[in-house]
């Protein structure tokens, strides 16, 4: 099979951490019989400097006519003083928007070999964590109406909070489909006791659920979820939640981990197209160093391979292979402990490759 790839390398550290994931899904072409053409594009910062626009037109037209996009990292200080519509994470939003990308997936996963890296203590985090975050991401306080006005107490400025059942329905089934390849349990996440559209949120995921009679479902506020993620993360499979709730509590849960070097994400559309991207930013005070680490991008590979591709044996011989490389005590800045291997940011690439 060929597979056509819109590469988004972006600034600070994406050049370097896309680099090696490409490496690494070129062996996986080698090993198991498929072509990737690479289409490398400007977005973010980059694209500013170059075309005044952070996402322009030929960038989003060529991830239109791609099998899959893969982004690095956008954004940094260098662009802070720019208009919110003009900074590099408004191309973010662009993409989102003008791909249809309505799902978000963020799997935090804490692999056995890190576990001492955890913020939480053996007793609470276990061996192993594995949560599954669907965060809706084209609907919400993102995208609803906003802007200024004057008020009793000065200038105001608002953001309005908003969901159709559509909107809803769509990002439940994506939810409910993949607990039925886990552990049959979905947690609902809102703030129904406060908001009318979490509480047309709750209605809506309790109707979707009945399409699903094998999974179990269940809703929490979102200020419970919050605290329950640190207090018992094991209790959770996946969790399906609003754009905003997903935003934070995504973040958090990766963070339980012990390092967001190490987490991939997926935003997907309608049909199998997606766009993959490690959760971590562009941390340009290490840019350019070969020190960031590239394992949360070629996980994200793993992904492309599993949910735009339907290629199971590669996604896992990704998985494996990173695995392989951790288990043999190989380790960048920012996952080191005492007694392993460091190595830079090429080195880990080209060690992940070797293990395809």
């Amino acid at each position: 099979m060929e597979y056509r790839i819109a590469v988004l390398p972006g600034d600070g550290i994406g050049p370097e951490v896309t680099e090696q994931a490409l490496l690494v899904l070129e062996e996986v072409g080698r090993k198991f019989g498929h072509s990737f053409r690479f289409n490398k594009l400007l977005a973010g910062g980059c694209a500013i400097d170059a075309t005044g626009s952070p996402l322009p037109k030929e960038t989003l037209d060529a991830c239109k006519d791609s099998d899959a996009v893969l982004l690095g990292a956008v954004g940094g200080p260098k662009w802070d003083s720019l208009p919110g519509d003009k900074r590099p994470e408004a191309g973010l939003l662009g993409l989102r928007g003008g791909l249809g990308l309505f799902a978000n997936l963020r799997p935090a996963i804490l692999n056995k070999e890190l576990r001492d890296a955890s913020t939480l203590r053996p007793d609470i985090i276990g061996e192993s964590m594995d949560i599954m975050v669907v965060r809706e991401l084209t609907g919400g306080i993102y995208f609803g109406e906003r802007g200024r006005r004057s008020g009793k107490m000065g200038d105001e400025a608002y953001d309005t909070e908003s969901y159709s059942v559509g909107e809803v329905e769509r990002i439940a089934r994506i939810a409910f489909g993949i607990a039925r390849k886990r552990s049959f349990k979905v947690t609902s996440v809102d703030k129904a006791n406060v908001l009318e559209s979490s509480r047309l949120w709750r209605e809506v995921v309790t109707r979707v659920a009945q399409e699903y009679p094998d999974v179990k479902l269940e809703h929490m506020y979102v200020d419970n979820a919050a605290m329950q993620l640190v207090r018992n993360p094991k209790q959770f499979d996946v969790i399906v939640t609003t754009n905003m709730f997903g935003d934070i509590l995504s973040d958090e849960a990766s963070m339980i981990t012990g390092s967001i070097g190490m987490l991939p994400s997926a935003s997907l559309g309608e049909g199998n197209f997606g766009l993959y991207e490690p959760i971590h930013g562009s941390a340009p005070d290490i840019a350019g160093q070969d020190k960031a680490n590239p394992l949360a991008t070629i996980l994200s590979i793993a992904m492309m391979l599993r949910y735009t591709m339907h290629l199971e044996d590669e996604a896992r011989a990704v998985e494996k292979a990173v695995d392989r490389v951790l288990e043999e005590g190989y380790r960048t800045g920012d996952i080191m402990s005492p007694g392993k291997k460091l190595v830079g940011t090429s080195e880990m690439g080209r060690l992940v490759a070797e293990r395809i």
